[in-house]
């Protein structure tokens, strides 16, 4: 099973989204990401064995931050920069809070053997990916033109475990398990 956490994003971010995603399409041949992927990665956990995700889930139940978590996304930007770009991201603006919970998940799968992230937490929404040697000089010039970066607002409540599967046409998530963010941290832990 290939696993990552994520925040999932409301429908009428999505939307907005979606619709610029529309609007690039034409402008250049890359992967472009289906509107019901769309989602802020808080951690990647990669292959994880079938018969060790109730423990998995456990453990991931232990974390908390005790309260939502306000983000925007808004502006476009490239990973891992703009001169060998692998994707085309929207960018996502919040307070330390998402920060806190990428971490607080990384310390709670640490004893699972789940190694750390070593880089500082950029979060973003992919929108789509890029393969080497791709023109994209045309989607450049089309965001150039773009006047209005702001796609929405909200205030994530949950975030989610997902499950990615392959498909003929990339991946396809689904969420396997909901931990709310509002809930008290477990004392008794």
């Amino acid at each position: 099973m290939r696993l990552f956490t994520g925040i999932s994003l409301p429908s009428n971010l999505v939307g907005r989204l979606s619709a610029v995603i529309d609007e690039l399409r034409p402008f250049a041949d890359i992967n472009w990401v289906p509107a019901d992927n769309l989602h802020i990665t808080t951690k990647f956990i990669g292959e994880w064995p079938e018969d060790r995700l109730p423990e998995l889930k456990t453990a991931l139940g232990s974390v908390a931050i005790t309260g939502s978590i306000r983000i925007a996304v808004s502006r476009f930007g490239f990973l891992p920069n703009p001169h060998q770009p692998h994707s085309l991201f929207a960018g996502v603006q919040t307070g330390p809070s998402l920060a806190e919970l990428a971490a607080s998940i990384d310390r709670a799968l640490l004893p699972l053997g789940c190694v750390p992230e070593n880089r500082p937490y950029q979060p973003h929404v992919t929108l789509a990916r890029i393969k080497r040697g791709r023109d994209i000089q045309g989607l450049r010039e089309h965001i150039a033109t773009i006047t209005d970066f702001g796609f929405g607002s909200f205030d994530a409540r949950d975030f989610h475990l997902y499950l990615s599967q392959p498909t003929g046409r990339g991946s396809a998530y689904s969420k396997l398990a909901a931990y709310d963010l509002m809930r008290e941290k477990n004392t008794n832990a």
